[in-house]
């Protein structure tokens, strides 16, 4: 790694920032605070600081691009490898859900058109919920199936998106939207694909894009975002060491498969305006057959995330602000 980087430097010493010896009395160490510059410059590089920390305690390759939203644009705080295409895994189903959206946005779709659920579509023993069903075939509307995609990571749900949004032409929205290097793999059905590639720089360039407002509709950017907020959503990495409150304020998506073991999001503010993008990719660590919270990977994100939540406390984002959906849980009835 390099440690310029990871500290901040570069992109955060360019706005005046220069590493000092003074660190207040309840700071770790390993995010010493920054003489002069501003607050946000030494709010990055302490967050650079928590991401130095935490990938190298978990090992294996980082390849990461965080950013700090500010009135003049985001400032850089990590910049590790992040113009490195690698396989995304289900970190693309967001890209997946952008694409289908497009459609919607300009009228090809709805989201309350229906596919068919067989038995023959559904991907056995992975994640999700459409493989638990037991009984085929069945049809559901294009909006249950993105609620599965973002939430629970259905793989199922990829191969229904496919239906309606055939690989070459879902590549070609991400193209055309600018996003050359995050695409899907065509295999021989035009309908079925791999998740793909993407780059920690596209990935963190979609999300900021998403809350900027400018890749779909206002309605279609509010679903992507509910769903990626909601408590169903994945809550092992980046949230899980989080209030329910704390947790509406993260969108986030995972994905993992073999040795990787990926993240990305946002965090926003109490009013709801983007603070953080965070596009955490990682392989090579240890215990490959774990895909549970206990991953190395994924506790190095549990740390990092509530660290950032604590040390962005008081601070504003900037930007087109996405309010919260209120969680009322039900006893049923």
């Amino acid at each position: 790694m390099d440690r310029r980087t990871a500290l901040g430097l570069g992109t955060v010493a360019t706005a005046g920032t220069v590493f000092g010896s003074a660190v207040p009395a309840a700071a770790d160490p390993a995010e010493a605070a920054t003489t002069g510059g501003g607050d946000r410059e030494r709010l990055a590089a302490r967050i650079a600081a928590v991401f130095q920390r935490e990938s190298t305690r978990a090992g294996g390759n980082w390849q990461a691009y965080v950013s700090l939203t500010g009135p003049d644009g985001p400032l850089v705080a990590v910049d590790e490898s992040a113009d490195l295409r690698i396989e995304a895994y289900s970190v693309n189903k967001i890209a997946v859900a952008v694409a289908v959206l497009d459609k919607v946005d300009r009228g090809l779709l709805t989201l309350d058109h229906q596919v068919e659920v067989t038995q023959a579509i559904v991907v056995t023993g992975g994640d999700g919920i459409f493989s638990l069903d037991g009984a085929y075939p069945s049809l559901v509307t294009i909006g249950h199936v993105l609620a599965n995609l973002l939430t629970v990571s259905d793989d199922t749900a990829v191969r229904l998106c496919g239906l309606v949004c055939p690989a070459a032409e879902l590549n070609q929205i991400l193209v055309a939207k600018g996003f050359p290097n995050t695409q899907v793999q065509p295999v021989a059905n035009p309908n079925r694909f791999f998740l793909g590639t993407s780059t920690p720089r596209e990935t963190h360039d979609l999300l900021r894009a998403l809350v900027g407002g400018t890749l779909l509709s206002p309605a279609s950017t509010d679903l992507v975002l509910r769903l990626l907020r909601s408590p169903v959503a994945f809550t092992d990495g980046v949230r899980r060491e989080m209030s329910s409150a704390e947790r509406a304020r993260v969108a986030t998506k995972a994905g993992w498969f073999v040795d990787a073991r990926h993240e990305a999001g946002v965090i926003f503010d109490t009013a709801g305006a983007p603070l953080v993008t965070y596009a955490l990719f990682a392989d090579g660590q240890a215990g490959a057959d774990d895909f549970g919270a206990t991953h190395p990977a994924v506790q190095a994100r549990a740390r990092w995330g509530r660290r950032v939540m604590d040390l962005t406390a008081g601070f504003g984002g900037a930007g087109v602000a996405h309010r919260r959906h209120t969680y009322r849980p039900s006893n049923g009835g």
